[in-house]
């Protein structure tokens, strides 16, 4: 049966009012699932930069950074790079207790500074922890203040 000029897609028995309503009813819908969405990118962006806070401000070194404990690069023998990074983090432990690492372990490993990450297996099972220590070590070497590490470690994880 074809449809007669003028008629709405409503069902039958129902006029262009119950179209309206309907099409209400989803402006409604579609507005609460973008405010839901919008409300959940709020909350992500704010709990990434609630952790993120903390990273804002680097920790001071301590005077007694040079004494600290960093782990052996022998236990590391069949990882280069970790063996590497780790007889770095010994020979700057007064750069890395003056610079905040990005993996967050101040927050959940109540670590000081990157220096603590090397204390024990820790950096060794982190990625972060080593591109942190490596950058820092390469820039010491060549010269760079404590201030241009930070700065560096931040443009590379910060915001």
């Amino acid at each position: 049966m074809a449809k007669a000029e003028g008629t709405n897609s409503a069902r039958p028995g129902q006029g262009k009012r119950a179209t309206a309503k309907r099409s209400v009813r989803t402006k409604r819908v579609s507005n609460k699932a973008a405010l839901w969405g919008v409300t959940i990118l709020i909350a992500v962006g704010a709990s990434f930069f609630a952790a993120r806070g903390a990273s804002a401000s680097h920790p001071e070194p301590r005077q007694d950074a040079h004494t600290h404990h960093v782990a052996s690069p022998s236990r590391y023998a069949s990882y280069p790079r970790v063996a590497a990074t780790y007889t770095q983090a010994a020979e700057i432990k007064e750069v890395l207790d003056g610079v905040y690492c990005y993996c967050n372990c101040s927050q959940h490993s109540g670590h000081y500074s990157l220096l603590d990450c090397f204390k024990d297996d820790h950096a060794a099972r982190c990625d972060i922890c080593l591109s942190e220590a490596a950058l820092a070590h390469r820039m010491h070497g060549e010269g760079a203040s404590l201030e241009q590490i930070r700065d560096a470690v931040d443009g590379m994880y910060g915001l």
